[in-house]
């Protein structure tokens, strides 16, 4: 159950970051203005928190293997609100940097 716990809070701060960085980028790039940045920063906030409640004590670990989260994250994330499209080698990219979260966080150690 830890692992599953552990992707699942992996998917809520994606959510959380991503969906941030877009409100703001939003905000600046789009001119939808303040509330659209301050919401997004908030997210951001938000996403900090929800980072501490990893089952792994090491923030490096954890952040580090969130990093992978985020690539694939940030694709999904392009596509369903830009349309982006991602070719073969977008998604050959994610698939490796989910394989390497999953030997970061999950690979068995002798402690």
């Amino acid at each position: 159950m830890p692992i599953v716990r552990s992707a699942a809070l992996f998917v809520i701060a994606a959510l959380f970051e991503i969906g941030g960085a877009w409100l703001v980028w939003q905000g600046v790039r789009e001119h939808r203005g303040w509330m659209w940045i301050g919401a997004g920063v908030m997210a951001l906030g938000v996403y900090g928190f929800v980072a501490t409640l990893q089952p792994d004590a090491h923030f490096g670990r954890v952040l580090a293997a969130y990093g992978g989260v985020f690539v694939a994250g940030s694709l999904a994330w392009g596509m369903v609100a830009d349309g982006y499209r991602p070719d073969r080698w977008d998604v050959v990219g994610a698939l490796i940097c989910l394989v390497g979260m999953a030997v970061i966080m999950w690979a068995p150690r002798g402690h």
